[in-house]
């Protein structure tokens, strides 16, 4: 299974942190050079959809670098390829999982590796993948495109979705509300394979998001990133739907379930401090 990893040329920092985590678990990878938004100013006049928010240049570049790896993969002979963004750590028994890909359940056609530290839902019972993770179907999403594994077939058909764009790559694959997140079988690999480096906190090495400060910029031009009050019904409606989508969980087998991350022998603990707009 060939391993991937977006990095843009002027990141030769993060070109080097990346070489050495894959260096650290005894992996090859290929580089794809991703496509910089510094250098497309047509960006901005790429067509979309109308009735979502306008993405940032980075967003539509991100998209982009993305589809380069789809191609690669659905060009190529492997069933699965494995996509990483440079910003990634890895779980220290990766190493044996991302050799091969005799342990993807058959049905498969994402997998997703990483966790975001949002609470996602999950099916209670998983497939063992061997040296202690094991897969369970995704049921709500859980964003994030920094590592994840997808089948040839689901590569071409993500390729097809995204002829037009519309809406960012980490909810194009791992948000229900969308059609091409919805009609692929997900699984969620528990505990996450890896995680973003901007999540370790404390002396760890630190890569902060090149897309937070546009997406940010974005969301305040278009009047969202102001802190809305919710009524006090609104909250109470809220909290009964969220407790009767509890409930259907429970018959249907699944479980709500912050996806835990263990790197160097250690649990990770998410940083209080970061929210969900802090990543892609």
């Amino acid at each position: 299974m060939k391993c991937l990893v977006i990095n843009l040329d002027r990141s030769r920092d993060r070109l080097a942190h990346v070489s050495a985590e894959f260096a650290r678990i005894g992996v090859a990878f290929e580089r794809v050079t991703a496509v910089d938004a510094r250098d497309r100013p047509d960006l901005a006049e790429m067509p979309q959809r109308k009735k979502h928010l306008r993405m940032a240049d980075g967003e539509i570049a991100c998209l982009l670098s993305h589809r380069q790896c789809w191609s690669m993969i659905a060009a190529g002979d492997d069933a699965y390829g494995a996509i990483f963004e440079d910003d990634i750590v890895f779980a220290d028994k990766a190493g044996p999982l991302l050799a091969g890909a005799g342990w993807i359940p058959a049905d498969a056609d994402i997998v997703k590796l990483e966790t975001f530290f949002n609470r996602t839902v999950i099916s209670r019972k998983g497939v063992a993948c061997g040296h202690g993770f094991s897969a369970s179907r995704l049921h709500a999403v859980h964003i994030g495109t920094a590592g994840y594994i997808v089948s040839r077939q689901a590569a071409r058909d993500l390729i097809e979705a995204t002829n037009e764009i519309a809406i960012p790559v980490d909810h194009l694959v791992f948000n229900p509300r969308f059609a091409t997140s919805s009609r692929d079988v997900i699984y969620q690999l528990v505990p996450a394979l890896c995680l973003q480096a901007q999540f370790l906190g404390g002396g760890s090495v630190q890569l902060p998001s090149l897309l937070k400060q546009e997406r940010q910029e974005e969301w305040a031009a278009s009047g969202m990133g102001k802190k809305r009050h919710k009524p006090i019904a609104a909250k109470v409606g809220i909290e009964i739907r969220r407790l009767a989508r509890q409930i259907t969980d429970l018959f249907r087998l699944r479980r709500e379930k912050i996806i835990p991350f263990e790197y160097r022998g250690r649990r990770v603990r998410p940083p209080h401090t970061q929210h969900r707009e802090n990543a892609l």
